[in-house]
């Protein structure tokens, strides 16, 4: 069966590449092939020349999607978002759709910690593992301790995946969460969206996802009773999702929002 298009995904804080493997076969088995993006700052990049900032992680993701032929999905899990969305802004014709999933679905210059703001004190000090990092090397970098990530990120998987998965976490710059993606209505902004909700995230609450939602209208939205990787606790459920929004790509005339 040829392939329906290609997903790219992007991790986000902390992670790598990996975190999208558990998805790889339920794609195919909807039709669709799949790549998954190393952004810079990880062991997986090689290319140490590609600095580890914003502009950066969208050299990396256009130099992954050159070579593929056909319709190009982006994925953005939690914070890879912001790259998806800039990536869509440089270059919007070879972009079919966006996927967030539990994702920095922002409005055009706002950072997370800007969004956290907008709550009051409630969120004044930052939400899910914010209170519990831990620094590494330098005061620049943090990492998310194991137990943490379990607690937080993957709390509704299966016990052996979320701790081997949290184990894998890796120190970042402290910088990477300051990121704001600019973006317009003209370009990223006529792209098709998906948000997929999680329901259960302790990381980013589903009432931050639906603050983001208001704040850039326009999505379609899917819910799934998830911790903050569907990729492991909705494996499934997840590569419905995004199947099905590709499905509906392909029925969509070029320049029409789907339904």
């Amino acid at each position: 069966m040829p392939s329906i298009a290609t997903v790219v995904g992007i991790h986000g804080a902390w992670a790598g590449s990996w975190v999208w493997e558990p998805i790889r076969e339920p794609l195919a088995r909807h039709g669709l092939d799949f790549v998954a993006v190393s952004l810079p700052g990880t062991p997986e990049q090689l290319d140490i020349s590609i600095p580890a900032d914003l502009a950066g992680n969208v050299h990396a993701v256009l130099h992954a999607i050159e070579g593929l032929s056909g319709p190009v999905i982006l994925a953005g899990h939690s914070g890879g978002s912001l790259t998806a969305t800039a990536t869509a802004e440089a270059i919007p014709h070879r972009v079919a759709g966006v996927v967030h999933v539990a994702g920095m679905m922002l409005p055009s210059g706002m950072s997370y910690r800007e969004l956290c703001l907008s709550f009051g004190e409630r969120f004044a000090d930052g939400v899910g593992v914010q209170e519990y990092l831990e620094r590494q090397f330098s005061s620049e970098q943090t990492v998310v301790p194991p137990e943490v990530a379990v607690a937080f990120y993957f709390q509704l998987a299966e016990p052996r995946a979320a701790i081997a998965t949290a184990r894998r976490l890796l120190p970042q710059a402290e910088s990477n969460r300051t990121m704001r993606a600019t973006w317009t209505a003209e370009r990223a902004g006529r792209v098709p969206r998906l948000y997929v909700e999680a329901l259960y995230d302790r990381s980013l609450p589903i009432d931050v996802q639906r603050k983001m939602q208001q704040l850039s209208p326009g999505a379609l939205v899917v819910s799934l009773p998830s911790d903050h990787a569907p990729q492991l606790s909705q494996t499934l459920e997840l590569a419905d999702a995004i199947a099905g929004f590709a499905e509906e790509l392909a029925l969509t005339p070029r320049g029409m929002t789907p339904r």
